[in-house]
């Protein structure tokens, strides 16, 4: 929970565990930072449901890997960015319709 509350606390990332949130609170770290724990109080605003729960992207992986070669394409110059943001979207729109279908 250290490591957690440390990287948590420096990067300003919502913390991924419980102990790490608990970490930082025993620490003072919400006291003396306000407001850095409106996300997490976002996030436990509402009892989870089975729609809510978890990561819910169809074909995440694929679309990650879509942006990754679009700003690849971006910085290398070979595209603008208009160009390349356009055609991952696109993309990314082809993957997600492919993921809908199949898990209809």
């Amino acid at each position: 929970a250290e490591v957690q509350a440390w990287w948590h606390q420096e990067t300003g990332y919502v913390p991924i565990t419980t102990a790490a949130y608990d970490l930082s609170k025993k620490q003072g770290f919400y006291d003396t930072n306000p407001g850095t724990d409106t996300a997490i109080k976002q996030l436990n605003l509402n009892t989870p449901t089975a729609n809510s729960k978890g990561l819910r992207f169809g074909n995440y992986v694929q679309v990650r890997d879509v942006i990754n070669e679009e700003m690849e394409a971006i910085w290398s110059g070979a595209k603008s960015s208009s160009d390349a943001m356009d055609e991952a979207t696109k993309r990314g729109n082809v993957l997600l319709r492919k993921f809908e279908r199949a898990n209809k």
